[in-house]
């Protein structure tokens, strides 16, 4: 019988979950409830993508600004000031962590990258340099200079002012703000020699460069909040990275022990329909807006676990490359005949059968594009689909 569809991305609506749920138990039972109701088969090979919220909810991984400033206490012994290189713009993401550390100093040192911070939130439009003797790579900018060349801040999405904004937080909390603009994380270092490095994904670089430069104290996001306790939240792995605002004091901290939970749902659902099923648990998708120029990607990873099937990264051959070249003179039902076999024969090896039939597939990692994909299906709003189930993702047009 000939197939008519490929991939289906289903959103699977859940309860609220609370500290506590069993998500072994519940997501198996929500997927099966799904497809009685939707009429679809469960096959091996599926994917359950969860997204890692519900994870943290679960564990009850949450943590206050005092737990951190508590935190960081401990950490700087005694350290009374503070730079922080290359915070991302984001009252989701960074005003909660900003409140507890700056509530264990005197003096707080704000390094922003401009003109965008590392996931495209943009301070002001790049054609603004334009014109201007700034170096971007080597000029440090302070606030006065900053605003004569560019002005206000104002972001395009959120409509706040986040250098007035973070200077707020610090401040309320007692602690004195300084902010600088500067895109290389040892620029700090004129001002301080106690640093967090605050940025996400190049993080350990600037570690390095910051304790080969000269820096007495440094540490990164990942090493607040990151020992096991039972009087608040935690993550061994990423610390205070991929934490998110749940309350004007408290956040949501990356889920911890995620493996075991998804190696338990998919023995589940073995145990319940007898199929082979991949379970992953995403965060952010990797993808960047056009329009506002916004890279996805504020969590450490896009998926912290996933089942060993979904390791790795596509093996797949360029059909409209392969008809338009090598079989463009062929009928339709001869390149079809051939460009069947050929991907059959593709899946006896272990890469595409040569690189122009690859070329222009995508070399992601096969979690970073099932993750893409399952935050566009659950969105970050009212859907109230938190799980994701994915169909026919391995499928391919020989079978």
């Amino acid at each position: 019988m000939t197939r008519y569809i490929g991939t289906i991305a289903r959103g699977i609506r859940a309860p609220i979950f609370k500290n506590g749920d069993n998500l072994v138990e519940i997501v198996p039972q929500l997927i099966l409830d799904a497809a009685n109701a939707e009429g679809f088969a469960i096959r091996d090979r599926d994917v359950i993508a969860m997204t890692e919220s519900i994870v943290a909810r679960t564990q009850g991984n949450y943590a206050s600004s005092e737990d951190i400033k508590n935190d960081l206490l401990v950490k700087l012994e005694g350290r009374e000031e503070i730079g922080l290189t290359l915070p991302i713009l984001s009252r989701n993401r960074f005003s909660i962590l900003l409140k507890g550390i700056a509530a264990a100093v005197k003096k707080v040192i704000i390094q922003l990258s401009f003109p965008a911070d590392e996931v495209g939130n943009r301070l002001f439009a790049d054609n603004l340099l334009i014109g201007t003797n700034i170096n971007p790579w080597n000029d440090v900018l302070d606030e006065s200079l900053f605003l004569k060349k560019f002005g206000k801040s104002i972001h395009q999405f959120t409509g706040i002012d986040y250098v007035e904004f973070y200077r707020k937080i610090v401040e309320e909390v007692g602690a004195e703000c300084q902010i600088i603009f500067a895109n290389d994380c040892r620029k700090i270092l004129n001002y301080t020699k106690n640093v967090i490095a605050c940025d996400i994904h190049t993080r350990d670089q600037s570690i390095a460069q910051l304790k080969a430069s000269g820096a007495e104290f440094v540490i990164g996001l990942v090493d607040i909040l990151n020992t096991p306790t039972n009087e608040h939240g935690y993550n061994e792995q990423y610390g205070l990275l991929g934490s998110n605002k749940a309350t004007e004091t408290d956040v949501k901290l990356f889920p911890r022990d995620c493996q075991n939970i998804i190696d338990q749902i998919a023995g589940k659902m073995y145990a319940l329909t007898g199929k082979k099923v991949e379970v992953m648990v995403y965060g952010d998708g990797a993808f960047k807006d056009p329009v506002g120029k916004i890279w996805e990607l504020a969590d450490p990873v896009v998926s912290p676990a996933y089942t060993p099937g979904l390791k790795g990264t596509p093996n797949e051959l360029k059909l409209k490359y392969i008809a338009d070249n090598e079989y463009k003179d062929l009928s339709s039902e001869e390149q079809k005949k051939l460009i069947t076999e050929r991907i059959k024969q593709k899946a006896t090896t272990d890469k595409a059968i040569d690189s122009k039939g690859s070329e222009g597939t995508t070399p992601r990692q096969i979690t970073d594009l099932l993750g893409s994909l399952s935050d566009l299906v659950s969105g970050s709003g009212d859907k109230g689909t938190p799980i994701v189930y994915i169909q026919g993702y391995f499928d391919n047009y020989a079978d």
